[in-house]
């Protein structure tokens, strides 16, 4: 029986700020196979996004283990998450983090940066590659400050899969989004889904939730609910 792709036990994370003490998970367990659809929900201050930024290698937890492919990364140093960082995961967050003024292409590429071996048509084709897949290429020379929110938010899921990630995540990927452009942002997550990705979907919007197929729901810091669900989206992606 092969390893989950991620895997974590008795998960704590607290913040230490002028000698005050805020916990925040507590002990957490949780176990995610290679290709699912996970959704984790909760209102604010539950816990989920920490818990994303633990998982996607961008926080550390206080104590607990964390297995990815079956290797403890608790006790990795910042280089050694970084790393993973940059091979495994791609991330699209709810305000874009999109560099202005600057090419969809450009900002696409930016991550190919820290990727070693790769010359510069190597890195334009992953580039063109991955905002075919976010159906932009008619956008591709457009800087980032001429688009929608739709469409940046487009861009910024094409920049998290130039990588060619194991995992990507999305934190409340459709918060800044009017419904059809929010719609159009999940279908994509879908598709890739569809196409063998493992995505991870921070949201309170049961209705995005519902693109998922698995959904684990946070209350205080503490998993609450953790259960299989029919998804309810199967429409392609409108052109």
């Amino acid at each position: 029986m092969p390893n989950p792709l991620i895997q974590i036990k008795n998960l704590h994370k607290e913040f230490i700020t002028d000698e005050i003490i805020t916990k925040v998970l507590h002990g957490l367990d949780v176990s995610i196979e290679s290709g699912e659809f996970i959704a984790i929900m909760g209102p604010s201050g539950s816990g989920k996004s920490t818990l994303m930024h633990i998982i996607g290698f961008l926080d550390k937890a206080s104590s607990g283990k964390y297995l990815f492919k079956g290797k403890d990364v608790t006790q990795f140093d910042d280089n050694k998450l970084a790393t993973l960082r940059n091979k495994e995961v791609g991330f699209v967050f709810q305000q874009f983090n999109l560099l202005a003024r600057t090419s969809v292409t450009d900002n696409v590429k930016l991550p190919l940066t820290y990727t070693k071996g790769l010359t510069a048509k190597e890195k334009e084709q992953r580039a063109q590659k991955a905002i075919s897949a976010v159906d932009l290429t008619h956008r591709e020379s457009n800087l980032s400050n001429q688009l929608s929110g739709g469409e940046r938010q487009r861009v910024a899921i094409a920049r998290a899969l130039v990588t060619n990630p194991e995992v990507i995540f999305a934190d409340e990927p459709t918060g800044n989004l009017d419904s059809k452009s929010g719609e159009q942002v999940m279908q994509i997550l879908k598709n890739l889904h569809d196409q063998g990705k493992t995505i991870i979907l921070v949201t309170h919007e049961q209705y995005t939730a519902e693109y998922a197929q698995r959904i684990i729901k946070l209350k205080d810091g503490i998993i609450v609910e953790d259960k299989k669900v029919i998804r309810r989206h199967t429409q392609g992606l409108e052109k």
